[in-house]
């Protein structure tokens, strides 16, 4: 239930402020606006306005909301309304007013990061860890203790801003300069990804090996998940493992190590509890890895002490104009990814695999709520993004396909005649729904996986 509210919270945020953008617009440049309704439904709560005779209202389904206008195109217009009809105004006008929606969420997205940084932001420090040899980042120089300071210019002080800025590069195929602080000296690094892994985010991340540095853990239980190897074996949060099949167990990722080694093979494991040593029979489910290898899995996870959490975490905040000035950056540099990837994904450079669908943002959305107010205004803001981007593209039926049309009757000097428009605006409608159900069944994907 807490997923699916900050689900609608979010697209209800989103969708409502991006309409917002054509009515504010449209007020300006003195279109007269009926009703600008936040929800579609059944009508909740509604005022008139006297001056305006704008009827504002709250509808009974918060998943967006619509503006609509006086326009001859769509119903009989009085006389005296005539003038300030849509469909009778400028064409810069008509412009302005259609990509007022797409620019109010880009905008949307700059104050929230801009809130964000301002309200500081919480996080691993940007050290590196053990680098595994053979990947990219051990190919790069990458090694353990380093302090990654910047991405491709952007200055980085948080491991999951770099990993995301990282990421973001790698996707749309550049070849990523990263800046590290090595014990005093200053290096940049180049990471360069073969093609065919940016198809494979999962096994991306595995290739890449690059990890956030973390001290060595004693083998204590911390976390269960209910039915799984470990709780099966009676093995409880606290217990400390002292030894498997005669192998004693120093640390966690020694543990894990010998988990992941044993797939289905039972294991003689011995471990204290409130002092007590005792033994129980364990074992691993026989689980496929991201390389569809075998490896065994226990269902447990490490208790990490919380003073040595609270010294590897940092919390950053900015200045209001120092934030501005990043909020800014952060927007243009995730325009350019949504765009370049969409591109890559036209010409078959990038798979469709990368495209999420309602699940997977509600999912996100659960998420981020969960993890706090700035988590959940950073989602907000890099969905409020990518709203923007996809409502620019010269789509018929979205607000860039009517800027495509303007441009076309700028270019002819008359309109696209509205037969045409309404043929191209139905194939417009299709390849929508197209890409909606193509998205839904990724993320139904996803959730089975």
């Amino acid at each position: 239930m807490s997923t699916l509210f900050a689900f609608i919270l979010a697209i209800g945020i989103l969708i409502s402020f991006h309409e917002f953008g054509h009515f504010w617009v449209a007020r300006k440049t003195g279109v007269k606006v009926l009703r600008f309704s936040v929800g579609f439904g059944r009508v909740i709560w509604s005022y008139r306005s006297k001056t305006t005779a704008t009827e504002y209202v709250l509808s009974a389904i918060p998943l967006g909301g619509y503006v609509k206008m006086v326009d001859e195109r769509e119903s009989d217009v009085a006389a005296e309304d005539l003038p300030f009809a849509f469909n009778r105004q400028p064409l810069w006008k008509r412009s302005a007013i259609v990509a007022a929606g797409p620019i109010a969420n880009l905008l949307l997205a700059v104050a929230l990061f801009w809130g964000v940084l301002m309200l500081g932001e919480s996080g691993l420090k940007p050290v590196v860890g053990d680098i595994a040899p053979e990947t990219l980042a051990a190919q790069a120089g990458f090694s353990a203790g380093q302090t990654i300071q910047a991405v491709d210019g952007q200055n980085t002080r948080l491991w999951s801003e770099a990993m995301e800025l990282i990421f973001a590069s790698v996707m749309e195929g550049r070849v990523v300069a990263v800046n590290v602080d090595s014990g005093g000296t200053l290096q940049t690094l180049t990471l360069a990804v073969p093609d065919h892994l940016r198809d494979q985010p999962e096994q991306l991340y595995q290739s890449l090996g690059l990890k956030p540095w973390l001290p060595e853990l004693k083998p204590v239980i911390g976390q269960l998940i209910p039915g799984e190897a470990a709780q099966q074996a009676g093995l409880n949060t606290g217990d400390l493992i002292v030894a498997a099949n005669a192998q004693n167990i120093h640390s966690w990722n020694a543990w894990v190590a010998l988990i992941r080694a044993h797939p289905g093979k039972p294991l003689q494991v011995v471990y204290e509890r409130q002092g007590v040593r005792q033994q129980t029979t364990l074992t691993p489910a026989a689980v496929h890895n991201d390389q569809q290898q075998l490896e065994g899995r226990i269902g447990a996870g490490v208790q990490v002490p919380e003073d040595l959490l609270q010294s590897m975490q940092i919390t950053v905040s900015s200045t209001p104009l120092e934030a501005l000035s990043k909020a800014l950056q952060r927007t243009v540099f995730y325009s350019s990814a949504t765009l370049n990837m969409l591109g890559q994904m036209l010409i078959g450079q990038a798979s469709v695999k990368n495209l999420s669908g309602p699940i997977s943002i509600a999912q996100f959305a659960g998420i981020s709520a969960e993890q706090g107010l700035n988590a959940f205004l950073s989602f907000l803001a890099k969905v409020s993004i990518s709203l923007g981007i996809l409502n620019l593209l010269p789509i018929p039926i979205l607000d860039g396909g009517h800027l495509a049309f303007y441009a076309i009757e700028a270019l002819r000097g008359k309109p696209v005649p509205e037969a045409w428009q309404l043929y191209l605006q139905q194939i417009g409608i299709f390849m929508l729904l197209g890409l909606m159900l193509l998205a839904t069944y990724l993320d139904i994907g996803r959730l089975l996986n």
